[in-house]
């Protein structure tokens, strides 16, 4: 089992307040978990367009964490390099085409992007209209944008880490729509 669901199962069960660590000190795991919390509460109170918002940034930020571990870890560039071309890709379709999609070229992990490449663009599409033409949302398209980013971080956060998956940390959001197979 990994750390990650341990330390999010210690925090269930004991209800505990720990010392916040500051959000830009955190790993991108961390992020990830503390965006998607923020997702079950936003979706609790109906905030349908926020919950798409903070959705899409845990998938930016899952994205984020691939390209980090494959490039830094794996590859040994510098974390500086890695980090302008973070900032350069912008956003979760550049990330997803300028950099995921070309560093795993001929792998066999590109087969599992280019299943999320569809759900990518659906994120993205429905994230730039909130925050860009300042849409509101319907809960039926929060539902859907939420199974896909699930989908896609689980998968992108696979490759690294099988243990962790938000539904089996958070629990299932009680959504309308069945979740797709992967």
């Amino acid at each position: 089992m990994s750390l990650y669901i341990v330390v999010a199962h210690l925090r269930k069960i004991t209800k505990k307040k720990t010392k916040k660590i500051d959000y830009t000190e955190r790993s991108d795991i961390e992020k990830i978990l503390s965006n998607w919390k923020k997702v079950y509460g936003l979706y609790s109170r109906k905030e349908w367009s926020s919950v798409i918002l903070r959705a899409s940034t845990s998938v930016e930020l899952a994205a984020n964490f691939v390209i980090r571990k494959e490039l830094e870890e794996n590859r040994k560039l510098d974390s500086d390099f890695v980090n302008h071309l973070l900032r350069w890709a912008n956003g979760i379709q550049g990330k997803f085409d300028k950099l995921l999609l070309p560093i795993f070229k001929g792998d066999d992990f590109s087969k599992d992007l280019k299943k999320l490449k569809k759900k990518v663009q659906d994120i993205n599409i429905e994230r730039n209209t909130i925050a860009h033409s300042g849409q509101f949302k319907k809960e039926s398209t929060a539902n859907r944008i939420v199974l896909e980013c699930q989908s896609v971080i689980n998968t992108l956060i696979g490759k690294y880490d099988s243990d962790l998956d938000l539904e089996n940390i958070f629990g299932k959001l009680n959504t309308k729509l069945k979740k797709d197979k992967k």
